[in-house]
């Protein structure tokens, strides 16, 4: 726990604001459009990764997918000018529509998914669900959509038809998640039809799809004094929304800072990072040195920019649970709104060693949040990031931390209405060196 004083204040609106991200971004896709927005409006500009890109100063973004890489050239920075990465990702667990969705049974209509990531499988059950994603075009573009309307639903079996439901539900993941969406004969097309008419297209004219589903229930505050944060894709959208905001914080103050702040926010880091917008892939790597040759370095100034990067990577992390404080590390309690977490393993789950801790501390203490430590109980496996990941990709220092939230990968999880603000703090600051 952290012994340094709180002088940064809790600014609600930061939390309120992070509500409207999570509302609008249902999807990975949709992550990256609300990020890009906040980033547009401190003067940051799209570029593709197939135009040719200047060394000028100022913000930049591009988009590939369900990924964001968004960086910052500040006034006087030079080819081996190091970088201050912040990484995360938009992902976040649920169930996907299959490739051909229309199915069912016994005179209901259905929908078929498949599970993306580690699902506790029973918070997806009697919840109403909505559909997001994007539409893949016959002319090459694609198309967002969001039906944050009741549309699926996933019934549990009556406790009439399962007596031993209390002493242990267990769920087939081919048999018991297959939603309901009406009544009658399947029809072949009907999911696609459905959903290119909501969005104002022929269904000729789309040629693929990534659809998923989402709880329509919007993030609220909850408990007596409005000090908990619930809400669905916390994990990992409340650190793709806090690093959005530092980003642009520091953009807007502008002036010299010793290193080129930069945002990487993945996809796929729920099912191992690698696809072409994932950590595993080249992406981070490429940006930071197409910009390091657009301000007209060399090889050997890459590797001196890289030398003196760091990166962060924040990723939710637990908090301990009431209800099963067995479960954790005797010695490691964090608590919401008790400031970010540095995560810990000395196995290399996560990426953080001491130095990473000292660059983690410094920062926290710049801004005036409080940290906490998070270590796993030696008797339960931990989890990872995609700071390990991409520690070894680019040889870069690397510290993991994150906030501490209850129901992990849940379709709804819980958190401190503070944290968010503090993490933000914490990473501006890391940001600005």
């Amino acid at each position: 726990m952290s012994t340094a004083a709180r002088t940064a204040h809790f600014d609600r609106k930061h939390t309120d604001d992070l509500i409207a991200f999570l509302a609008a971004s249902p999807s990975p896709y949709h992550a990256v459009q609300s990020a890009a927005e906040r980033l547009e409006r401190v003067g940051f500009r799209r570029v593709r990764e197939t135009d040719a890109w200047d060394g000028g100063s100022g913000g930049r973004y591009l988009v590939r997918g369900g990924a964001l890489m968004a960086w910052y050239v500040p006034e006087g920075a030079g080819p081996a000018t190091p970088y201050r990465v912040v990484g995360t990702h938009t992902d976040s667990p649920n169930l996907r529509v299959k490739p051909v969705p229309d199915t069912g049974s016994a005179g209901w209509r259905q929908i078929a998914v498949e599970i993306y990531g580690g699902v506790p499988l029973n918070t997806w059950l009697d919840r109403d669900l909505g559909l997001s994603g994007r539409l893949a075009l016959r002319d090459g573009s694609t198309r967002l959509v969001h039906l944050d309307e009741p549309l699926l639903r996933v019934p549990q079996l009556a406790i009439h038809l399962d007596r031993g439901v209390n002493d242990g539900l267990k769920l087939d993941r081919q048999r018991h998640l297959t939603p309901i969406w009406g009544l009658g004969d399947t029809t072949e097309g009907a999911l696609l039809d459905y959903v290119a008419e909501k969005a104002g297209l022929a269904a000729a004219d789309v040629t693929g799809w990534d659809l998923m589903a989402h709880d329509v229930q919007p993030p609220a505050y909850l408990g007596r004094d409005r000090e908990l944060l619930a809400g669905p894709r916390l994990d990992n959208q409340l650190s793709v929304h806090a690093a959005t905001a530092a980003l642009a914080a520091v953009a807007e103050a502008g002036g010299e800072l010793p290193y080129i702040p930069v945002l990487a926010a993945f996809d796929h880091e729920e099912t191992g990072s690698e696809s072409d917008t994932g950590a595993q892939s080249p992406l981070l790597g490429n940006v930071l040195e197409r910009s390091c040759y657009a301000r007209g370095g060399t090889a050997e100034d890459r590797a001196r920019a890289l030398a003196g990067t760091v990166c962060l990577s924040s990723d939710m992390g637990h908090a301990v649970h009431p209800n099963y404080s067995e479960r954790h590390e005797p010695g490691h309690h964090p608590l919401p709104n008790g400031g970010p977490i540095l995560k810990v393993n000395v196995n290399n789950r996560y990426a953080t060693d001491g130095v990473g801790r000292a660059v983690f501390t410094a920062a926290c203490e710049k801004a005036g949040v409080p940290w906490q430590t998070f270590v796993s109980n030696n008797a339960m496996p931990c989890g990872t990031t995609i700071g390990p990941i991409t520690a070894a990709r680019l040889g870069i220092t690397t510290v993991d931390c994150g906030i501490a939230a209850l129901s992990m990968h849940s379709a709804r999880e819980l958190c401190g209405a503070e944290d968010p603000h503090y993490l933000a703090g914490a990473i501006k600051a890391f940001l600005e060196g």
